[in-house]
């Protein structure tokens, strides 16, 4: 196999697209700065009867699933020690690392009294599920944080080139990232421990939320293992999020797909969709909920496309063998569990939850829409900036005869 070494891609950073999607995120931002000024109520259509609405049911719920392919990859490259997947751990944890700190943004954008979201790690509520949540969320994108740090100081070391009167900081800086490197390199097994644990119990207590919802949820939907549909779904998800942002971070940098290792990966796939579906089926035949799919509703209709294109379509392709040999139909196959996932999360905090005495319906305004995209544009905004000028994505090393990385995932 191919000698692999993370290198910055010394590209343009503007094309027509990054155009677009700038034009994306800074209309969000505009109803961003309207909703801290004017308050939640002049940018939603949140109520008493619908407090949490597409900021949470997406760009929470869904934003910390979609971001589990930093905790699945990590797990399998660093603690399984499969080596041949540290290709992939830099731009996966990259993505977990964005996508973690717009999860953390969205939770203070929806609190009314955002400023006061400080308050769990102070005033603590062992009982509440939202507690621990919030808590292990806080301190997992801190562990991302730090596990992101030897990309900064590989990147910095040896370069540092303070402009002026700052140059007298060249040394000591240097110096510092070097001290910063070699702990790191020691204690860096804690931090990925730690992350693998802290987004297992994250990701389930996102699901006992909406248990405690009780009579208020569809039933469906409402089920005793939902924190364990909930870890099911974010472990399945992880990988397939991986391979689609490689495909398309491949298609946009001019770089051959790592079609291998993408492969590799669909093969675990398939197996994992099939344990989410064992338990879905196996839930709904147990609880005899297969009776409300008898009738034609938007309750219905969401849970069998849930099903059909999230699980069961996406399970047929990762199957084939043809399919592990295209890195588009990876991609497409990808993408299907990728929406599957999301329509879950909206149809457990959205379709599925019935306020018991609502007037009406909650639909999303227009202000939480274009937060809800600024948000993705400016995720893949940063996350292009970050490809183009730190060592994420590998390419092959011909420069050295063997090359092995490291428990950081960098290469020695």
């Amino acid at each position: 196999m191919e000698n692999m070494k993370p290198t910055p891609q010394e590209r343009k950073y503007f094309t027509p697209i990054v155009i677009g999607l700038s034009v994306l995120a800074l209309n969000g931002i505009i109803f961003l700065l309207g909703r801290f000024v004017f308050g939640i109520g002049s940018v939603t259509n949140l109520d008493n009867q619908h407090p949490w609405g597409i900021w949470i049911g997406i760009d929470v719920a869904a934003g910390v699933a979609l971001a589990a392919g930093g905790f699945t990859t990590a797990a399998l490259g660093h603690i399984m020690h499969k080596d041949q997947y540290h290709a992939i751990i830099r731009p996966a944890l990259l993505t977990a690392t964005l996508g973690y700190t717009f999860v953390a943004a969205s939770v203070m954008i929806d609190l009314g009294r955002y400023y006061f979201i400080w308050h769990p790690l102070l005033m603590w509520n062992g009982s509440s599920v939202l507690f621990e949540v919030g808590i292990c969320v806080m301190i997992y994108l801190t562990v991302l944080y730090i596990e992101f740090l030897p990309i900064v100081t590989e990147r910095f070391i040896g370069k540092v080139n303070l402009p002026g009167f700052l140059k007298k900081f060249n040394q000591p800086v240097d110096k510092f990232l070097r001290i910063l490197d070699r702990g790191l390199e020691k204690t860096m097994f804690v931090f990925i421990i730690a992350g693998v644990v802290l987004s297992c119990l994250h990701q389930s207590s996102l699901g006992t939320l909406m248990v405690i919802a009780g009579p208020k949820m569809h039933p469906l939907w409402q089920t005793p293992i939902l924190p364990l549909l909930f870890l099911l779904s974010a472990i399945t998800v992880g990988l397939p999020m991986v391979i689609m942002e490689s495909v398309i971070t491949s298609k946009s940098f001019g770089l051959k797909p790592e079609t291998h290792i993408l492969s590799n990966l669909s093969n675990i796939v398939a197996p994992l969709l099939g344990v989410y579906l064992a338990f879905k089926i196996g839930d709904m035949m147990i609880r005899k909920t297969f009776v409300y799919l008898y009738e034609v509703n938007a309750a219905s209709v969401m849970f069998t496309l849930e099903l059909l294109i999230g699980i069961i379509i996406p399970l047929r392709l990762f199957m084939s063998r043809q399919v592990a040999k295209s890195p588009v139909a990876m991609a497409t196959a990808s993408f299907l569990v990728i929406l599957g996932v999301l329509m879950n999360r909206i149809n457990n905090f959205l379709i599925a939850y019935n306020p018991p005495y609502a007037v009406k319906s909650y639909f999303p305004s227009i202000g939480e829409i274009s937060v809800t995209i600024g948000f993705v544009a400016l995720e893949i905004l940063l996350f292009r900036f970050f490809v183009i000028n730190f060592p994420i994505v590998s390419e092959p090393d011909t420069t050295a005869p063997h090359t092995k990385f490291s428990l950081r995932g960098t290469t020695k």
